[in-house]
């Protein structure tokens, strides 16, 4: 390398950036390894496109939480008119087995449309009701 016999401060005496450009004038510190600033403003864009889970919550999900299948009275008697539900004879008794189905608990919005006996793990009271006052019965299974 050769030797600077003068300073490159001296040369440039009076000329305000020394050769650095009108912008940055040489004070910015490189790199510093893919440090992620400015994410919300001027990258924004990039953001918008190739990473949009950047912002928000990302939390961990509660292993103790149990989730629950539920269905409602009303949704049942659509899916046994579909067929997506078989209905079942036992003993001269109609009989929906929910658990089959990966169903968990049953709950009482709407009507019967015809007598059941429904067998599943849990039931609402409104669900009971319902049931019951069209003339069935729910048989409640929870080791099923």
């Amino acid at each position: 390398m050769v030797v600077r016999r003068e300073k490159k401060v001296r040369k440039y005496r009076g000329s305000r950036t020394h050769g650095w450009g009108k912008r940055g004038q040489h004070r910015d510190r490189g790199s510093q390894g893919k440090r992620a600033v400015g994410q919300h403003k001027e990258k924004w864009s990039w953001v918008v496109k190739y990473a949009p889970d950047w912002y928000g919550k990302h939390g961990f999900h509660n292993p103790t939480t149990k989730q629950i299948n539920a269905i409602t009275i009303r949704k049942l008697n659509d899916m046994i008119i579909a067929g997506q539900i078989q209905v079942k004879e036992e003993t001269g008794r109609k009989v929906v087995d929910l658990n089959e189905y990966g169903i968990d608990k049953l709950i009482g919005r709407g009507r019967p449309v015809m007598p059941l006996v429904i067998k599943v793990k849990s039931a609402s009271k409104g669900a009971q009701e319902a049931v019951k006052g069209a003339g069935g019965e729910i048989v409640l299974t929870p080791g099923a």
